[in-house]
């Protein structure tokens, strides 16, 4: 699909989405297996009525097959989902997808090509007269500014405008949950903020339960009220956008939510040491291995007067900032650094550098598991 180059619809030739009665929905110690082996591992997560929940995590963690779960498209291999506390997924009750109440919207979006865009919104609206699934279906396009394409095709649409046709679709039935499959994936980058945008507030205007799946931390922070981060099928830790940057549970979260340099330490008098300066350790206790995490903005370069001496290996002009990639002794990967635009000098090989602790992460290396 070709990359979108449209502008969004005026906020003002939309009309104001229907509400609906957002429900709770949880998911309670599923597991998951594909050929005989966990993709979820005794997972348990709810999502809160009316809120917006990321699902966050690298490829292959396990997120959409927890979407595919809640949807009714997979089975999980034990426990239970439930819908405002009744449950829809168990042991001994396996409700289908067209009587759950839950609209998932799919990642390439799938809209029929042989049928209009009215009728690809109408396509869900099956317990309705004709007429109400078109009245309904109209107004869902209304929500996104793009009732003038009602009797037109999809092939004429342009990425951006799929993907507010999806939207509609999912949202026309007004469910109750609606799963969201790598929604912005698609779309061109320039653009990709003002849908964003626009979709959270149709979302909030609908008030409807939202779910969405997402690799990139900074799209599940601009949208999120709670992001739950996923790894290899558990979940690893679950908040707000300000909960996981800040408080991140381990290295892997703190990575995750920002560029980091890692150092392997030990705790010696409170504190952990590696080859950029000694930090607080915390609570960890002493003689107890730690993964030290520095994020590149608490990096500060200078001519001389650092802590550190250090000599420029590259230097990248990223516009705002520039980025820098260092060698320092004692360290056996390169120590990168993102300092603002300018501040050094062209040229300037040798220099020093400091650490701001505030951004500075020590934790206490995790048991090695299978």
């Amino acid at each position: 699909m070709p990359k979108d180059k449209t502008i969004p619809a005026p906020r003002e030739n939309r009309t104001t989405a229907g509400v609906t009665f957002a429900a709770r929905l949880t998911f309670e110690n599923i597991v998951h297996r594909y050929h005989g082996k966990d993709t979820i591992s005794d997972l348990s997560l709810t999502a809160e009525p009316g809120e917006v929940l990321c699902l966050l995590g690298p490829s292959g963690s396990g997120k959409t097959t927890l979407l595919r779960i809640a949807a009714g498209i997979e089975a999980q291999a034990s426990g239970r989902v439930l819908l405002n506390n009744q449950v829809i997924a168990g042991p001994e009750t396996f409700l289908p997808p067209e009587k759950r109440g839950i609209g998932l919207m799919f990642q390439d979006f799938a809209l029929f090509p042989h049928m209009s865009i009215l009728d690809n919104v109408c396509f869900g609206l099956t317990a309705m007269r004709r007429d109400e699934a078109r009245a309904e279906a109209l107004h869902a396009l209304g929500r996104v500014g793009l009732t003038h394409y009602a009797d037109k095709y999809p092939h004429i649409l342009s990425g951006g405008e799929q993907q507010r046709v999806a939207l509609a679709r999912a949202l026309a039935p007004r469910p109750a949950v609606l799963l969201m499959d790598e929604p912005f994936s698609g779309l061109d980058s320039r653009l990709k903020d003002s849908i964003r945008a626009d979709t959270l507030a149709i979302l909030r205007e609908a008030r409807a339960t939202a779910i969405v799946v997402t690799h990139d931390a900074e799209e599940a922070m601009r949208m999120a009220d709670r992001i739950a981060l996923i790894q290899h099928g558990r979940l690893v830790q679950v908040g707000t956008s300000d909960d996981l940057y800040r408080r991140p549970a381990n290295i892997f979260v703190a990575s995750f939510f920002s560029e980091v340099n890692s150092f392997d330490a030990v705790v010696r008098n409170g504190r952990a040491e590696t080859p950029l300066g000694t930090f607080a350790a915390g609570a960890i206790g002493e003689g107890r291995a730690v993964d030290v995490a520095i994020r590149l903005q608490g990096i500060r370069l200078e001519a001389e007067g650092g802590a550190v001496p250090a000599r420029v290996v590259s230097r990248r002009f990223l516009g705002v900032v520039d980025h820098f990639t260092l060698a320092v002794q004692g360290c056996d990967e390169p120590v990168r650094a993102r300092i603002r635009a300018d501040i050094i000098p062209q040229g300037l090989r040798d220099v020093t550098l400091s650490v701001n602790e505030r951004d500075t992460l020590v934790f206490e290396k995790a048991a090695i598991s299978d």
